[in-house]
């Protein structure tokens, strides 16, 4: 009998217990994580990322990453008013659009989203007409404005038209 052909039990034990603690030690040990201590992508990044989401309609997706973009660029809760929007979360969305006209008060959009939002609602109207008519100053070339100033309007003299006979 050679010794390749029959190994006694005490050559084989002290390599399967070698074996055994180094699965028992690496079986216990926690897989590496990676942990981003600094965000590589800058705001306008996490703004792009966002409405490639929104196009594809992956909303709970665009919302995080408007989230990391308004931390240092306002203009994200402009599209965040949009996509509450768009869900009909109006109270939500308001929210949004003032904050945004808050931290950047040049931004004639934000005032003309939110009075588009009011007009669509039939909700502040009078509000809904001053903020166009801010947006309209920002930029008085913007067709958009315009047609959104014309349509409050018109909605609140049709409003009071019906007031009037309704007495």
């Amino acid at each position: 009998m050679t010794t390749t052909d029959f190994d006694p039990l005490w050559i084989k034990a002290p390599f399967h217990l070698i074996l055994f603690f180094f699965f028992l030690t690496t079986a216990s040990c926690a897989i590496p994580k990676i942990i981003v201590l600094h965000d590589p992508l800058s705001p306008e990044e996490h703004i792009n990322l966002g409405l490639t989401y929104e196009k594809r309609g992956e909303t709970e997706e665009a919302v995080e990453e408007y989230k990391k973009a308004a931390k240092d660029l306002p203009t994200a809760y402009l599209y965040l008013g949009n996509i509450y929007y768009e869900k009909g979360e109006y109270s939500v969305a308001e929210r949004y659009y003032r904050k945004v006209i808050k931290k950047k008060p040049d931004l004639a959009d934000a005032y003309n989203n939110l009075a588009w939002m009011f007009y669509r609602s039939g909700t502040n109207l009078e509000e809904a007409e001053a903020l166009s008519q801010k947006a309209l100053e920002l930029d008085p070339a913007n067709d958009n404005y315009k047609d959104t100033f014309k349509a409050i309007g018109e909605r609140i003299k049709q409003e009071g038209f019906e007031e009037q006979f309704s007495k």
